[in-house]
This record gives C-alpha cells, sequence and structure tokens, in this order.
C-alpha cells in the first residue's frame, strides 16, 4: 500500500519541480537584455592628448605593439568615418589618438 503512494508523491514532486523550471526560464527569457560591454570612458578630451587618453579612445593599453594601435585604430575609425556618417571631430582624435601612441609627432593637437 505504501509504494503507490509513494510513487505518486514522487510524480507529483517531479511535476512542480518541472512547472517551476519552465516558469523560471520563460522569466529568465523575458528579462530586458543587459550589455555586457565594457563601459565608456566618460569624459571630454584632455587640451593635449597623452598616452592614456590615446589608449582609452582606442580601447588598447598604453604599452602595447604598434601592430595592435593600427589594428584597433582601424575598426574605431570603421565606425566613426566621416563618409560613413561619422563625426570629422572624433575622426581627427581617432587619428590623433593613434599619432601619439605611434610616436608621430608631425600632427601636434586636433584639427579643431
Amino acid at each position: 500500500m505504501p509504494a503507490p503512494l509513494v510513487a505518486g508523491l514522487a510524480i507529483a514532486a517531479a511535476a512542480y519541480a518541472g512547472r517551476y523550471g519552465i516558469q523560471a526560464w520563460k522569466a529568465f527569457k523575458a528579462r530586458p537584455p543587459t550589455a555586457r560591454m565594457r563601459k565608456f570612458y566618460e569624459g571630454g578630451f584632455q587640451p593635449k592628448m597623452n598616452r592614456r587618453e590615446a589608449a582609452l579612445i582606442l580601447g588598447v593599453r598604453e604599452s602595447v605593439q604598434a601592430d595592435k594601435v593600427r589594428e584597433a585604430h582601424r575598426k574605431v575609425m570603421v565606425a566613426n568615418h566621416p563618409d560613413a556618417g561619422g563625426s570629422h571631430y572624433l575622426a581627427s582624435k581617432i587619428n590623433e589618438a593613434k599619432d601619439t601612441l605611434l610616436g608621430n609627432t608631425k600632427n601636434i593637437g586636433s584639427a579643431f
């Protein structure tokens, strides 16, 4: 007699656990998406760009190799190029950041 009772309770417990799991999955899928990106640098540009600011603009470390700087510059410029609807000011700052990290001093300061 107790065997069918135990089996019934086990089936009921499994049904409740399955129902709870389905409800939790629906709640998980219905939640708004969260940004999984890095937090951007909140602040304006310095009057004269330094290596720290240049690295923040390009998203690299200050002591990075030249090829990594060029790769990061290319990625950021594709997203912000003036011909593709980007800002001329941001493009000049991105170019200035690349020049600062690569040590090119022919363009001192931004064009703006």
